[in-house]
């Protein structure tokens, strides 16, 4: 483990930041991490602090959106739900808010939803599960096949609508015993209810929640004391007559072991965390605990039948115990045992078909010894397979991403225990001292620095997070910082170049398949790879069938890009995938806008046999290409057309460019390089401008414009002449050939017949993965811009509106929004009033070319 970069805050004179306690942090699979503080302001004369969320993208972790949360005590907990993109948090006196984005932007954030156990203080919160889980399979990374890395678990959600949709919702455990259930209803009102977790309400200082593949929900409760019981409940959330049901059962409690131990009876007296090591678990937790059947004659919403998943994974539980200077940890499970008969039974002949009958019980799995007080406990998300065979071939290949879990200590280190055996498999020892990273086994060197390191300095974590690849801890300390660390995929060990790249290239699938952002893989690419990691992830992704090629066409090529920008060799590459994410676009809008002339059609849709049509028919001449195809099915409106001539400017622009650069193609550090040699984006180009010809004809605004040096040259017909005869050298269906002397010669001349434009390729590269390529880490500020030291461009520049392909002027008014993953900016508010053009932009709402979130820039920024 090493440090990537360090945000702290400004330091004011008025007002200041401070943790809050306790400090809860989430980190969501969009990459973006929230975490409290309280802040304290000096010229109010309120002695309490404003207890305030943090919401920042790892990307860009300067941009951080502090939310006045409104909660009137401390905030307790943080929870992200499946999407990445809504936020529940609670607090000391039981309200509960949910979290969503504004105008679809990061840092710009609004509650819209609230309930509330007032007076109860929340400890645990979970939203409730949707039935999707996915298992990667370690000892198939080296399969061809996506669906055998990543293998689909049955898994039910924890409450199911008419037809089997999951409904939303969330469930949190307050302090007095209360499990309470708010579900949002498909019209968008909250539907709550609470009920006591057993007859007997306690105390409940810890909490943690957990889900099984019946549907069903375990929460495990703690009173905080070492010497009572850590007891499990399970419940089961249903609809009835519109009204919520909660049903609760008790299950097995457990003492720890250290209570049970001679020597460290009183030694440990407090439990200071309590986390399930996963809160998805396959397994059910007993035949009889299986959704009962709400009474007949009500509206029922929940019910549906749950079948029997085989059993893979018991649940399994970590357990902290404290004093003032030391702890231990315990790993615990719950499996199916045999009940022991009596031997007067034994010998009685068994019914036909009657089997042994089983009890739960618990079963410690391993224990560690005495450590250093623990501050912080982080869990990995990555649904790793830890059956036998994967966990052998994870250990021969040093594949460790998934199986550790983080303690951070108060002497301010952070060990990596293996989950399973609680085997050190690495350590950070922070920033006071040493190496910033340690091999597993060297204790004197950790014991050295427990007595000369972070604990001079007081600086140890209070909160952790891993990424969703396991690849990325985020840890806030006591003063308020926050440090982003590398988790190595090897924890440090030595591996072979080519192991190094299966693992990233199996991460980075995983993202692809699951649709989760990637930034924690690129923070262990390092220049040297990029090449060899685009190479091998076109080749997996060309081994799929086709129609799962269909779903990850767009992502397979965000991240390229993203790979691309890592290095200045790839950088040009990187300008033809973001130039090739805007085309599909592009050609998919002009497509859909085709409507058939009668309504008894074929199977085949207008674009589907426009893109038959055009590659079959090979001719140079666009006129004599057009009279095989039904020109009423083009017939459009003249405003629709009018409105998408900025996007069809495009394409006559970069049909322009990529012809005018064809005698340099042997540069691979120009940008279109890449295209010279891609068959299906040169066809796509031809039937682009096969539909600009035929609308040209109905509305001849819309035509692109080009300036000429000769008013009587057809610049459309001559573009597409010579980029037929480009298509034709690289076409899918023949082999591969060299362009051709006539052509090189005939594109030479293209700069003195037309006006070669300018087009602005890559989007702005503002985000801290490029400065991370070095081992010293990066000191930033919160709230203090560092993109300004990382746009490589000049102050006069244009600026342009990458999606809507137009320029913004050199100092734009105009509030924007720029893209977190690739830098791709756009104008806030639409200009445009027409139907089409508000559908384009529509597309992009949420999400941009590349899949990434939106963030709010300032107009000089843009």
């Amino acid at each position: 483990m090493d440090l990537a970069y360090v945000c702290e805050w400004e330091k004011r004179p008025k007002s200041t930041h401070r943790p809050s306690i306790p400090l809860v942090c989430s980190w969501s699979c969009r990459n973006l991490v929230a975490f409290t503080t309280d802040l304290k302001n000096q010229d109010d004369g309120d002695p309490d602090a404003s207890h305030v969320i943090h919401i920042m993208d790892t990307e860009h972790p300067w941009d951080v959106y502090s939310i006045s949360s409104g909660h009137a005590e401390v905030i307790s907990c943080l929870e992200w739900d499946q999407s990445g993109s809504r936020l529940l948090s609670a607090d000391g006196d039981g309200h509960i808010k949910c979290w969503s984005m504004a105008e679809h932007a990061v840092n710009s954030w609004e509650s819209l939803l609230s309930s509330s156990v007032e007076g109860d203080p929340v400890v645990a919160l979970s939203w409730l599960h949707n039935g999707v889980k996915l298992a990667l399979h370690v000892e198939m990374s080296g399969s061809t096949n996506f669906g055998e890395k990543f293998s689909r678990v049955k898994f039910s959600p924890s409450l199911s609508l008419f037809g089997g949709k999951p409904m939303e919702g969330w469930l949190a455990v307050t302090a007095g015993g209360l499990v309470s259930v708010s579900l949002l209803k498909p019209g968008g009102a909250l539907l709550t209810a609470s009920e006591s977790l057993c007859r007997l309400r306690g105390r409940v200082a810890l909490a943690d929640i957990a889900f099984t593949g019946g549907g069903n929900i375990v929460v495990a409760a703690a009173d905080g004391g070492a010497s009572s019981p850590v007891q499990f409940y399970k419940v089961v959330v249903s609809v009835v007559s519109e009204k919520c049901r909660i049903d609760t059962e008790l299950l097995p409690s457990l003492f720890l072991r250290c209570t049970t131990d001679p020597l460290r009876r009183d030694k440990y007296p407090a439990v200071t965390h309590l986390k399930f090591l996963t809160r998805e678990n396959s397994e059910q937790v007993s035949r009889r605990l299986r959704r009962r059947r709400p009474p007949s004659g009500g509206n029922v919403l929940g019910f549906g039948p749950r079948a029997l998943t085989p059993r893979r994974l018991p649940l399994q539980v970590l357990l902290c115990a404290s004093n003032q200077s030391g702890s231990i940890v315990e790993c615990w499970s719950l499996r199916k045992e045999g009940l022991p008969v009596n031997n007067i039974f034994q010998h009685r002949s068994p019914v036909v078909g009657e089997k042994q009958p089983t009890i739960l019980k618990w079963r410690i799995l391993t224990t560690t010894g005495d450590l250093e007080r623990v501050s912080a406990v982080a869990l990995p998300k990555l649904p790793i397979s830890i059956s036998n065979t994967d966990l052998k071939v994870a250990s021969d290949t040093k594949f460790c991403p998934g199986l550790g879990l983080a303690l951070a200590f108060h002497d301010g280190t952070i060990q990596i225990l293996h989950r399973l055996s609680l085997h050190t498999m690495g350590v950070f020892y922070g920033s006071a001292a040493a190496p910033s990273g340690q091999r597993p086994g060297e204790e004197s060197a950790v014991k050295r620095q427990r007595t000369t390191g972070g604990a001079a300095h007081g600086l140890h974590f209070k909160a952790l997070q891993f990424s969703w690849t396991s690849l990325a801890l985020a840890g806030v300390d006591n003063h308020g910082k926050l440090h982003m660390l590398r988790v190595s995929p090897s924890m440090g060990q030595v591996l072979e170049m080519n192991t190094t790249l299966r693992h990233l290239l199996f991460l980075l699938e995983y993202c692809m398949v699951t649709g989760y952002d990637w930034w924690d893989v690129l923070l262990h690419v390092q220049p040297g790879m990029v090449h060899n990691l685009v190479d091998k992830l076109h080749e997996e992704y060309m081994r799929q069938n086709q129609a799962l090629q269909q779903v990850l066409a767009t992502r397979i090529v965000a991240v390229k890009a993203s790979l691309c920008k890592l290095s200045t060799a790839t950088a040009a590459r990187a300008c033809d995938f973001h130039a090739k994410l805007l085309l599909i676009a592009v050609s998919s809008t002009l497509k859909s806008l085709l409507r058939p002339h009668v309504l008894n059609t074929p199977d085949k849709s207008p674009g589907e046999r426009l893109s038959e049509i055009c590659a079959k028919n090979a001719d140079s001449d666009i006129d004599k290409v057009m009279i095989n195809l039904k020109t009423e099915e083009f017939v459009l409106d003249g405003p629709p057309l009018q409105s998408l001539q900025q996007l069809i400017q495009w394409v006559g622009d970069f049909v322009l460019y990529l012809l005018a650069n064809l005698p340099n193609q042997s540069s691979t550090a120009r940008p279109g390089s890449g295209f010279m040699r891609d068959g299906a984006s040169l066809g796509m180009l031809r039937e682009m401008l096969v539909m600009i010809r035929i609308w040209g004809l109905f509305k001849p605004g819309c035509l692109p414009t080009f300036t000429a040096t000769s008013d009587s040259q057809d610049s459309l017909q001559l573009l597409f002449r010579l980029l037929t005869k480009l298509w034709l050298c690289c076409r899918e269906d023949a082999p591969p050939q060299e362009p051709d002397e006539s052509l090189i010669d005939e594109c030479c001349l293209l700069p003195s017949q037309l006006l070669v434009p300018a087009l602005d390729w890559l989007p702005v590269n503002d985000g801290v993965i490029v400065k991370l390529q070095g081992k010293q880490p990066v000191r930033l500020r919160f709230g203090k811009s560092a993109s300004l030291d990382l746009v490589g461009r000049s102050a006069g520049s244009q600026r342009t509106d990458n999606l809507r392909c137009v320029h913004m002027g050199v100092c734009p008014t105009e509030d924007s929004k720029a893209c977190t993953r690739c830098g791709c900016v756009t104008m806030l508010r639409s200009p445009n009033k027409s139907n089409a053009m508000k559908q384009w932009e529509q597309r992009w709402i949420k999400n941009c070319l590349c899949g990434g979130l939106w963030r709010l820039v300032p107009p000089t920024l843009a």
